[in-house]
């Protein structure tokens, strides 16, 4: 990447490590707290085991990074030679971590421009793929900031999950729409719509509602060409049959990514998690 702009984002970007490393991306790690343990996302807490606390019933928190982890951050990639910094987080609808970015920004060696992309998930990383792909190009930080921005307006996110109970508990989508969907015992599909999470609609089986989540998704990405990414939580298989039928009905795909969201959502979605993003180029 080019050694005058770099670029930072956070841990729930769900970026794959060899895009990580080929794109010198930094990640700043969110945590997971697991009953009375502060885990670092990534690193001290898989998604696997995520899920199995959650499927037991143990008390799970999550936790925005500190502006003081930040701050070290920010100082290595200076030190690395970088004269500016494009730092792209989730939405802060969800998080207070651009907040603690833009405290960390503050006393920066070097300029550092903090956005709230409204993202989450891979939604995000596309973001932050193409905010790299433009400083590797000899973009300034206001090129690589505007890519993001862009890239982020033209993004959608859909997801199908098992039950809301899990958003309701973390505060991440109302507790009237929680219990409309258990009273009516529905299966619910969602998006991001402005950085929030919202009900698009209510299936009355999971086999409909994922057949539905592919409906949009297909819908959405048109014929030209878009990059998607499959997420899921502890749901393998739905997620490779997905991505399997994406491949044939998205004719002008281009990259498909398939991956295990980390402990920080799936901490506020739960086992069984199926989402796909759709970013256009």
């Amino acid at each position: 990447m080019s050694r005058h702009v770099a670029i930072v984002t956070d841990s729930t970007a769900y970026l794959p490590q060899r895009a990580i490393e080929r794109h010198g991306i930094t990640a700043v790690p969110l945590t997971v707290v697991l009953g009375d343990r502060a885990l670092e996302e990534g690193t001290e807490i898989s998604a696997r085991s995520l899920a199995t606390a959650l499927q037991k019933r143990r008390p799970v928190t999550t936790s925005r990074p500190s502006p003081e982890l930040f701050g070290e951050m920010y100082r290595r990639v200076a030190e690395s030679g970088a004269t500016g910094i494009v730092s792209l987080h989730l939405s802060s609808e969800f998080s207070g971590t651009y907040d603690a970015a833009v405290l960390a920004a503050k006393e920066a060696p070097v300029p550092v421009r903090v956005v709230d992309t409204g993202m989450v998930a891979m939604a995000l990383g596309f973001c932050a793929l193409s905010a790299a792909e433009t400083a590797e190009a000899g973009g300034t930080v206001d090129d690589a900031v505007a890519a993001a921005e862009k890239r982020a307006a033209s993004t959608s996110a859909y997801f199908y999950v098992d039950t809301l109970d899990y958003l309701r508990r973390g505060g991440r989508i109302g507790a009237a729409q929680a219990l409309l969907g258990s009273a009516l015992a529905v299966k619910p599909l969602l998006q991001l719509d402005n950085g929030r999470i919202e009900l698009r609609e209510k299936v009355r089986t999971a086999a409909k509602a994922i057949a539905r989540l592919e409906e949009i998704v297909t819908e959405r990405a048109g014929v030209s060409a878009v990059d998607i990414a499959v997420h899921h939580l502890a749901a393998p298989e739905r997620a490779t049959a997905l991505a399997d039928r994406l491949k044939e009905r998205v004719p002008g795909l281009t990259e498909l990514h398939v991956s295990e969201v980390g402990a920080v959502i799936g901490a506020h979605t739960g086992p069984g998690l199926l989402g796909a993003v759709v970013s256009p180029r």
